[in-house]
């Protein structure tokens, strides 16, 4: 792959995916102290700081690697979690939702907030590709990460959101998945059953809702 190539693609999704990332755990952090647990905030983790939210393996080395390697067919990567002790939940079965919602619907509405940025420049004449390129790419960054994390397998989001939702006769078997569940979700991206059978469909149906709340700006601008 050309190295220039590399470097622009790195530079145009260098500031969508450090705003996805740190946003997301963020809002875990804010909705899990709004909601009675300390944790995040005591530890310095409820900030925009995105150095307190970087895994130098998980977010920096690890997706360039797969993107050089694959010649950008096959990206993966992470952030450090937000700790949340959801024991100290007020309501802990009720409240984890909220908290794991929190990092997903932060994407969706970063996804929105990027796409007005494109018909904004759009519609100031803003011709730079950079700008349009990292705009675009805001777009998809944070579509790929609220569909991802929405995926029902601990310690995914949708995982403890699912885990909450069930009775507590089935959600206590389940959540004991957790501490193999990223081993789990690793081997179902390689063999393609997430992309396939989740990430495709609720990304499609993401990309027409948000086509649907930039309908009446891209009337406007036109």
């Amino acid at each position: 792959m050309d190295i220039a190539n590399i470097i622009q693609t790195i530079a145009i999704y260098a500031l969508p995916v450090l705003f996805a990332i740190t946003v997301h755990e963020a809002a875990h952090g804010y909705v899990a102290r709004y909601y009675g647990d300390n944790t995040a905030a005591m530890l310095g983790r409820v900030t925009l700081n995105p150095l307190k939210h970087i895994d130098p393996i998980g977010t920096i080395a690890m997706p360039l690697f797969l993107y050089i390697a694959t010649g950008g067919a096959f990206l993966f990567g992470y952030a450090k979690p937000v700790p949340v002790h959801f024991g100290r939940l007020r309501n802990p079965r009720r409240d984890t939702i909220w908290v794991a919602l929190a990092g997903p619907v932060s994407n969706l509405i970063q996804a929105l907030a990027w796409g007005v940025a494109l018909y904004l420049l759009r519609g100031a004449a803003v011709e730079e590709r950079f700008f349009l390129e990292m705009c675009r790419a805001g777009v998809l960054v944070n579509v790929v990460m609220f569909a991802f994390n929405l995926f029902p397998l601990p310690p995914l989001d949708g995982g403890r959101v699912l885990t909450s939702l069930l009775p507590a006769r089935l959600s206590i078997p389940f959540s004991r998945i957790e501490p193999w569940g990223f081993f789990i979700v690793m081997a179902l991206v390689v063999a393609g059953v997430i992309s396939n059978l989740w990430m495709r469909p609720l990304m499609s149906l993401t990309f027409s809702f948000l086509d649907l709340l930039l309908s009446p700006l891209a009337a406007l601008i036109r």
